[in-house]
């Protein structure tokens, strides 16, 4: 299926509104090797628009986990829940960094889900890369 058409303008506003960030990981565009990618927070595939309240960025190892997944299932409970939200949600409510920076943990249903779904503390490359930029000082981010 091809990739729906997202007008300039509306990417750009994304990427400003992101902060040039990916919404899950929060791995900054100028850190990436790639271009961050416009992620449709409910998938085209599951009746998603395009519109910009769908949108948001995604590093390609988030969007690539995220698929078309809308849910997954909380390791704690047990309980399927909609997984993050970062155009409504707010990271820190949901997430925290390890002490060493490398993994992020979830703190809600939701977060230990995403976590999971998304692979955001055992994907081996991204915690390679995590490593060096801690080591430079760049990582975790602040905010």
């Amino acid at each position: 299926m091809a990739r729906p058409y997202i007008p300039v303008e509306v990417e750009r506003r994304v990427r400003s509104t992101a902060k040039n960030r990916c919404g899950y990981c929060l791995s900054p565009q100028h850190l990436v090797m790639a271009r961050l990618e416009i992620d449709h927070i409910k998938p085209v595939s599951k009746g998603g628009s395009s519109e910009e309240i769908n949108l948001w960025l995604a590093c390609p190892l988030c969007n690539g986990y995220k698929s078309d997944k809308t849910t997954a299932t909380d390791p704690d409970t047990g309980e399927t829940v909609e997984l993050f939200n970062p155009r409504t949600q707010v990271w820190s409510e949901h997430f925290y960094w390890t002490q060493d920076g490398l993994r992020i943990v979830g703190k809600t249903p939701t977060g230990r889900a995403t976590v999971i779904a998304l692979h955001l503390s055992n994907d081996p490359d991204a915690l390679e890369v995590r490593s060096y930029w801690v080591l430079a000082g760049w990582h975790p981010p602040e905010d």
